[in-house]
This record gives structure tokens, C-alpha cells and sequence, in this order.
């Protein structure tokens, strides 16, 4: 069992930057993947950004390259969202989720992690 706290949302005007920490108890594995995703309502939860637990392999969604970091620190077993130049579209619901690495269905499917936070909310204002 994995538990997964998110923090560090708010509200932030257009180009600045605020950081979400994911912290982790319980197992996690070097084969687990930490991803975040985001959700505004009426729409399907999407894809931000994914890193492994065991390596230094980082996988963004087109929409925040460039925008967007995801790191983590190991020893405090917790990933990191450094998010700068935010525009008011990515205003949306962050969550963080964990799980074993398996492709299919791949990193940017939802369904690929077992583990979820229960979400902060980042609101962007133009």
C-alpha cells in the first residue's frame, strides 16, 4: 500500500511559478513510475509529467515542455512539480499517482497507476 500526499497549489498570476511536492509512505519499488496528472471539470484527467523512482528518465506531456521540471528526492521519498511561465489554461486539479511501470497502456494512461492523491488545486488568473 502506497499513501500520497500532494501540496503546494494556490493561486498564482499568468507567468509566475509555483511547485507541488508529492510525498510517498509505504513500498514503492525502482520499477514504479510517479507521474502527475491534472483535471478541470467536465474533462478526462490528463497527463503532465512522469519520472521512475529508479532512474532519471523524465517524460513531459507536449502541452508543459519547457514549462515544467518533475524531479524527485529519494531519500525524502518525495517528486516534485517546478511549474513556471503558467498560463491560465493549466489552472486545473494536480494529482500525483504511483504504480509499476507497464506499456501497454503506458505512462500517460491514468489507468496504469494504482496510487492516487487526493489533488491540489492550481488556479492561474490572467
Amino acid at each position: 500500500q502506497v499513501q500520497l500526499v500532494e501540496s503546494g497549489g494556490g493561486l498564482v498570476q499568468a507567468g509566475g511559478s509555483l511547485r507541488l511536492s508529492c510525498a510517498a509512505s509505504g513500498r514503492t519499488f525502482s520499477s514504479y513510475a510517479m507521474a502527475w496528472f491534472r483535471q478541470t471539470p467536465g474533462k478526462e484527467r490528463e497527463f503532465v509529467a512522469r519520472i521512475m523512482w529508479g532512474g532519471r528518465n523524465t517524460y513531459y506531456a507536449d502541452s508543459v515542455k519547457g514549462r515544467f521540471t518533475i524531479s524527485r528526492d529519494n531519500a525524502k521519498t518525495t517528486v516534485y512539480l517546478q511549474m513556471s511561465s503558467l498560463k491560465p489554461e493549466d489552472t486545473a486539479v494536480y494529482y500525483c499517482a504511483t504504480g509499476d511501470y507497464r506499456d501497454p497502456p503506458g505512462p500517460r494512461e491514468p489507468r496504469m497507476y494504482d496510487y492516487w492523491g487526493q489533488g491540489t488545486q492550481v488556479t492561474v488568473s490572467s
